[in-house]
């Protein structure tokens, strides 16, 4: 089984440590609030754009991907100018349940084709600071989630709005064979934007804020890196079809 690894801080009472944490299997959710009703701006925002979830699925949705997409990096290589990011949950189950923050960033032109495709085109990424649960469990669902693209306001919602981390677990078992005992990681779903719109940006920041102050945030940048090929010479983002008689 093949394990990836990455190094965050643990933001304890008493200051931070650098951890290292093996990844053996990952998965990120969709539509996994506690109200279904609040994820329907979200799924109608996305079919805007003509995205259509497979809402004869239960919800909450589970997409699982390639432990290797995950980064704690400032830099997203993409292939098209419609990919945007997602603030979320992340939930990381290793010695003890961490809980931080991260974006699950998608490709929007793929994910017209499938969602479950343009979840494995472009990364996960993860604020490399984590909260042990036991430390923030009392007040989570006062914590906020919030994004910025391009430095405008994109995402804003409180964490009691999705199921909580022990519930997510618990729901990823019950529906997921073969789920490792530990070392796994879980994405907990967005939110509709503050303009129900799909962004497009450059410049993703994302962050998770506690009522006593205590934040994680982190951001990067979209390099489109098909642009680095010259005009003329740059493959198509799809095929071409077969000339017909």
């Amino acid at each position: 089984m093949g394990v990836m690894r990455i190094e965050a801080f643990v933001e304890e009472p008493t200051g931070r440590r650098a951890e290292h944490f093996a990844i053996r299997r990952m998965y990120n959710f969709g539509s996994a609030t506690r109200d279904p009703l609040v994820a329907v701006a979200h799924q109608q925002e996305v079919a805007h754009s003509g995205i259509h979830i497979a809402l004869s699925v239960p919800a909450p949705r589970i997409y699982p991907i390639a432990s290797h997409a995950i980064t704690t990096g400032s830099e997203v290589f993409v292939h098209n100018a419609e990919t945007s990011g997602e603030v979320e949950i992340v939930l990381v189950e290793a010695d003890r349940l961490y809980v931080g923050v991260g974006s699950d960033h998608t490709d929007r032109a793929l994910e017209r084709t499938s969602i479950l495709w343009s979840k494995q085109a472009c990364p996960n990424v993860l604020a490399p600071v984590l909260w042990r649960w036991e430390d923030v469990a009392s007040f989570w669902d006062s914590c906020v989630l919030r994004a910025w693209v391009d430095g405008r306001p994109y995402q804003e919602v409180a964490a009691g709005k999705f199921l909580s981390p022990p519930d997510m677990l618990k729901t990823l078992r019950e529906r997921v064979a073969g789920v490792p005992r530990r070392d796994i990681v879980v994405f907990g779903g967005t939110i509709v934007a503050l303009d129900k719109r799909l962004g497009f940006g450059a410049h993703w920041d994302f962050a998770i804020t506690a009522p006593d102050g205590r934040e994680i945030r982190h951001a990067y940048r979209v390099t489109n890196i098909l642009d680095e090929v010259r005009e003329g010479f740059r493959v198509p983002m799809e095929n071409p079809r077969p000339a017909t008689a």
